[in-house]
């Protein structure tokens, strides 16, 4: 948004009826991702409307079928009626997702995968020691999804549960230092119990660079969500070659299933389990990264394509 501060959400404008109608001569198509949350359905219908009135088709990527940002979710599963059956093509990015958006509304979509998150000319290095097993959770902000506490409460149990029967193993638990609740930030950094291998790290908020730096050097990262449906952090540890151990929700799991362990945090076991899991019988880092590389490289381009395809047929569609 012109005039916003750098890394400040901002309701996009571009799907308000005001702006859709005076700058339809600007556009061809309108693709809506996010941002749904910042507006009513009504609104929302508006915008859908003033796209229809002057002949521009509407895509929408279903990344969310519940929203991360939010806890109650009827206000927003209530923008999904509106935008799900009025937009011209449904993208998705997983099978499991597509089945689901068929099951609730009947409308097919194209699945396509998430490219690559990382840049091509970036040099994504490992470093892990080769014995202790480092494990990473980043909390960010404490956005209403993420199960902070629970997390680092498994964490420590975990721990404990590998010093008897285990790899040695040292987990860092990254929080933002800005947060959006003070008393829960304290809470996790009490949670932490003081156990040696379990690190709680306030931070600025990272840069990608700072992030990716970080997750190179993990062999494992846990993703503690409550709700959700697709992760960017699946697809930027999959680039990187680290496994990820999550809760069984939405379809994050079928994001990337070889390289995702389900773990449920009221059972420190199947924390400790994927501990484990993350070191047995896997290839040296630095082949899965390169093998990666290039497949991603691959299919960043077959996603470009598709879209591109996609795209000219629904503007045919409209105009016909």
């Amino acid at each position: 948004m012109p005039g916003a501060p750098p890394e400040q959400w901002w309701p996009p404008v571009a799907m308000t009826a005001r702006w859709l109608s005076e700058n339809a001569a600007e556009f061809d198509v309108l693709h809506v991702h996010f941002g749904l949350e910042s507006f009513t359905a009504d609104e929302l219908r508006d915008g859908l409307d003033a796209a229809a009135r002057a002949g521009r088709p509407v895509v929408f990527t279903v990344h969310d079928l519940d929203n991360p940002q939010i806890v109650d979710q009827d206000p927003y599963r209530a923008l999904l009626d509106v935008i799900v059956p009025a937009a011209d093509r449904l993208i998705t990015l997983t099978p499991s997702a597509a089945a689901e958006i068929e099951r609730r509304w009947g409308r097919p979509s194209v699945v396509l995968a998430h490219p690559t998150l990382l840049d091509e000319a970036a040099d994504p290095g490992r470093v892990t020691d080769g014995e202790t097993v480092r494990v990473g959770i980043h909390l960010r902000d404490l956005r209403p999804n993420i199960d902070a506490e629970n997390a680092v409460r498994a964490a420590v149990h975990a721990a404990r549960l590998l010093e008897r029967s285990g790899p040695a193993v040292e987990i860092e638990v990254l929080l933002n230092e800005n947060v959006r609740d003070d008393r829960t930030a304290d809470r996790v950094v009490a949670a932490a119990d003081g156990h040696a291998a379990v690190r709680v790290r306030r931070t600025p908020y990272l840069t990608d660079a700072e992030i990716e730096q970080w997750l190179g050097g993990l062999d494992l990262f846990v993703l503690p969500y409550r709700h959700g449906t697709h992760s960017g952090w699946v697809e930027l540890c999959y680039d990187l070659g680290v496994r990820v151990a999550g809760t069984d929700v939405g379809h994050i799991r079928s994001q990337h299933p070889s390289d995702f362990r389900v773990v449920d945090l009221d059972d420190p076991r199947t924390v400790a389990a994927a501990v484990t899991w993350a070191r047995d019988d896997s290839p040296s880092a630095d082949e899965v990264v390169a093998s990666r590389r290039a497949q991603r490289r691959d299919q960043r381009r077959a996603v470009r394509d598709a879209h591109a395809r996609l795209y000219r047929d629904v503007i045919a569609g409209v105009q016909a």
